[in-house]
Formats: C-alpha cells, sequence, structure tokens
C-alpha cells in the first residue's frame, strides 16, 4: 500500500497526501522515499503548476515513528537513523529547489523532524487544532528536520530557543504570529482554502512564480550545511544511554502513541 498518494487535480495541480494515517504519518524512510520519487515526477512534469501537500488521519505527521526506533535499538539503530534522517533531509531541500510553488495544508499536530515538511514549503495553512511541537527533549534526541535552522530564519532564535530548550508547543494562532505558518483556517475550509490558492497560483505566469520562489530561497548552499549539522548532532546522540532511555520513555509516556507492523 503506498504511503504517499499522488492526485491530479484541476488546473495543473498536483495533491500529495501523506497516507501513512494509521501511524498519524510518522515518518520512516519507506514513506520518505515516496514523497522524494513524487516531488522528483513533479519536477520534471512542466504541465505541473502548483503542488497542495495534506495528509490523511488525525494528525499531519509525528515526526520519526518511535515504534521503529524501539525495534531497532537491538539492531542497528545508527544505519536506521543516518538513512531516515538523511532521507528527510533530501526531501526538505526537494521540497525548496522544487519550481513550482508548494502550499502546506495541515489539520493537526506536526511533532520531531515534521516540521521540516512544513516550513520548507512556500505557503502554509492551519487548522485551529494544528500544533508544532518538539519532543527531543523527551525522547533525548537531537533536533533534526530544520528546528535549528529554517525555524530560527523564520521565527527567530529567541522563539527557536523556547521551542527547543522547553519542549513548548506552538499552537496553531502563535505559529501564524511566528511566521510559520500564513493563516489559521476553519478545519472545514482548510482543503477548499488552500486548493484556491494553489488555483491562484497556477494561473500567474510561470516564470514569474519561478523567480519569486528561487529568489525567496537563496540561502540554500547554508541550509545544506545546517541540516548536515543536524544529522550529524542526531547521529551522535541515538547511541547514547539517554536516547536509548528516551526512546522507552517517550512511548511510556504517551501510551497511547499508534503501533502497526513495519507500515
Amino acid at each position: 500500500m503506498k504511503l504517499v498518494r499522488v492526485e491530479s487535480l484541476e488546473g495543473g495541480i498536483s495533491r500529495l497526501v501523506l497516507a501513512r494515517s494509521e501511524m498519524h504519518n510518522a515518518l520512516v524512510p519507506e514513506l520518505l522515499a515516496e514523497l522524494l520519487e513524487a516531488l522528483h515526477q513533479i519536477a520534471a512534469d512542466s504541465s505541473i503548476r502548483a503542488v497542495v501537500l495534506a495528509a490523511d488521519g488525525p494528525a499531519f505527521s509525528i515526526g520519526g515513528d518511535m515504534r521503529r526506533f524501539q525495534r531497532e535499538l537491538n539492531g542497528n539503530l545508527a544505519a536506521y537513523s543516518a538513512r531516515l534522517v538523511g532521507k528527510l533531509n533530501e526531501t526538505i531541500l526537494a521540497l525548496i529547489d522544487l519550481k513550482q510553488p508548494v502550499i502546506a495544508a495541515v489539520h493537526g499536530v506536526v511533532t520531531g523532524g515534521s516540521i521540516g515538511l512544513v516550513l520548507a514549503c512556500d505557503l502554509a495553512y492551519l487548522a485551529p487544532q494544528a500544533a508544532f511541537k518538539a519532543h527531543y527533549a523527551t525522547a533525548g534526541f537531537g533536533p533534526d528536520g530544520g528546528w535549528t535552522t529554517l525555524m530560527p530564519r523564520l521565527a527567530g532564535s529567541r522563539r527557536a530557543a523556547a521551542a527547543l530548550l522547553l519542549n513548548r508547543t506552538v499552537r496553531a494562532t502563535e505559529a501564524v504570529e511566528w511566521g510559520l505558518a500564513n493563516e489559521v483556517v476553519d478545519a472545514d475550509d482548510l482543503q477548499a482554502k488552500t486548493l484556491a490558492a494553489a488555483r491562484k497560483m497556477a494561473a500567474y505566469p510561470v516564470g514569474t512564480m519561478r523567480a519569486a520562489k528561487a529568489l525567496l530561497r537563496n540561502n540554500r548552499e547554508q541550509l545544506v550545511l545546517d541540516l548536515e549539522a543536524e544529522r550529524s548532532h542526531f547521529l551522535q546522540l541515538i547511541g547514547t544511554a539517554d536516547a536509548r532511555a528516551g526512546i522507552e520513555t517517550f512511548l511510556h509516556q504517551f501510551h497511547d502513541y499508534p503501533d502497526s507492523a513495519d507500515r
């Protein structure tokens, strides 16, 4: 079963939907590989003028799959983590590099590295119940997904520090105030609002859209270095006793964390 659904809509719009809903779209390398492949296909298709990134299920995405991390404790946790964060960084850069504008439709919570999928989009609309939370302090992991690079660029270093070091929940209205999203939209209207924005951008001249996006994201080289620094610190910490204990503590604390097989 596909973990990312690709929908072709009228007017040159492609809609990418995270479809690992029974796991609240927790990130695994397989999901990120599918999303990355879809982005590569869109990049090569000149008929696509705008992209929407959305998700099925109760959450947008709850970050790295802690059940998979738990299963890797007796395997090669470092190799799995390197693959996961590496794929996440590739996907973030693919979203940023995509010539077509991308809009995130965020209907629920976004935790851990999944924030990078939202912050790498050009626009983001949030339902009132949407929220961002790091959870690295709970798990004993290093920040990934752009918490230390994309978030400070949009919200400022003090706000990013509060979100990370205090494990503070950033709710939808506050996320807009911080510059992490554009607007809070009633949940029933979120998809319509997002599609309307996509159609509006798709109707504008392609060259203008591409130039604006490229100029707004003109610091790619530094971003690559920053994301790699996050990956390096993540791998340094993932093998420590704090991280290994943190996985079990996290799953015990959040006893309702979803469970499934490897999917």
